[in-house]
C-alpha cells in the first residue's frame, strides 16, 4: 500500500508510489502485479506496470476490482468475508480481526490463484491466521476484581496502521466498568508533516470511543494537545516515563492497546504490564 510513511525521505506520496513501482522492473514480462484498486495511486502504478509489460490484477471494494469485497462482518477476534476472487465467489473466515486484514486477504487470494493454488483451500487457510508478536497480539491481564485485555501493537506504527489499530480497539469488548485505553508513542520519519499527522489522530480516537489516551514522545505531544481534556490519560517524554502511569491507571474490564514506531520503544510498556498483571492477585477472580 501507499501510505504517509518515510515522508522524511520522500517529497510526496507520489514519490513513495514511484519508489515502490521500481519492483516492477524485476518482474518477468507476462508476470502480474496485484494492486489496490481503492488507492488514489492505482492509475499511476498500473501505468508503470503496463510499461514493464506485466499484467495488472486489482483488489479492493471498487466495483471494477478483480478481487472484490462484497461484504464482511468484523468481530473482536476475527472477520468473515464474502468476496469475488477473479470471477469466483468465496466466503471465508480470517482468524485475526481488522478491516485492513480483510482487504489484504483479497490480495493474498488473488496472488494465490495467479500462482496456481486452489482458491477454496487457500481461503480456508486464512482461518488459522494469527497476528505475530507486537502486531495485534491479544494478551489477557489479571487484576484485582477481574480481567483486562492487552492488545500488543508495539512493533511499529504509521498513520494508516495507527488508525487501523484504533479501530480494532474500538471493536474490543470491555467489562461493565471497563474503558478503552490507547497508549501511543511517536510515529517516526514523517518529516515536516509529523505534527499534522499526529494531531489528526484525535478524530479516530473519538470516532472509536477510546476513553483514555496516554502519549509519549515529542511528536505525540501534537495529539496530546488536540485531545479533549476528558480523554487525556497521561503524557511523558519517553516510554519509560509512561510505564508507571499506565500500570496505575489500568483496572478490571479495560482494553489497552499499545502502539508506536519501533524507535519509540513501546514494547517495554507491554512487558511491564505483563509483569504487573499476569499473575492472579490473592483472592482475585477473572470476570468475562
Amino acid at each position: 500500500g501507499i501510505a504517509p510513511v518515510h515522508l522524511e525521505y520522500f517529497k510526496s506520496l507520489g514519490g513513495i508510489a514511484d519508489a515502490k513501482a521500481e519492483i516492477f522492473e524485476g518482474v518477468e514480462p507476462g508476470g502480474a502485479a496485484v494492486l489496490n484498486r481503492d488507492s488514489e495511486h492505482f492509475d499511476r502504478l498500473a501505468k508503470k506496470a503496463a510499461a514493464a509489460k506485466i499484467k495488472v490484477v486489482s483488489f479492493g471494494g471498487h466495483e471494477k476490482a478483480d478481487a472484490r469485497l462484497i461484504q464482511c462482518a468484523l468481530q473482536p477476534g476475527s472477520s468473515t468475508v464474502h468476496a469475488n476472487i477473479l470471477g469466483t465467489e468465496a466466503k471465508y473466515k480470517i482468524g485475526a480481526p481488522g478491516r485492513h486484514l480483510v482487504v489484504n486477504s483479497l490480495a493474498v487470494l488473488a496472488a494465490a490463484v495467479l500462482a496456481g493454488a486452489d482458491l477454496a483451500i487457500s481461503a480456508l487457510a486464512l482461518a488459522n491466521l494469527a497476528p505475530p508478536s507486537g502486531r495485534g497480539t491479544h494478551v489477557p491481564l489479571v487484576l484485582p476484581g477481574g480481567a483486562a485485555l492487552l492488545i500488543d501493537e508495539s512493533y511499529n506504527a504509521n498513520p494508516i496502521s495507527m488508525r487501523a489499530a484504533l479501530a480494532l480497539l474500538g471493536q474490543a469488548q470491555i467489562g461493565p466498568r471497563g474503558r478503552r485505553i490507547a497508549v501511543l508513542g511517536d510515529m517516526l520519519e514523517l518529516g515536516d508533516q509529523a505534527d499534522a499527522l499526529h494531531r489528526e489522530l484525535a478524530g479516530p480516537v473519538v470516532d472509536n470511543t477510546v476513553d483514555l489516551v496516554f502519549c509519549c514522545g515529542p511528536a505525540m505531544h501534537a495529539l496530546w494537545d488536540a485531545l479533549p481534556s476528558g480523554r487525556r490519560g497521561g503524557y511523558a517524554e519517553n516510554s519509560k516515563g509512561l510505564e508507571s502511569q499506565v500500570i496505575e491507571a489500568v483496572r478490571a474490564g479495560d482494553a489497552i492497546m499499545v502502539k508506536g514506531s519501533n524507535g519509540s520503544k513501546m514494547a517495554p510498556i507491554v512487558k511491564a504490564l505483563q509483569r504487573a498483571y499476569t499473575r492472579a492477585p490473592e483472592g482475585a477472580s477473572i470476570q468475562d
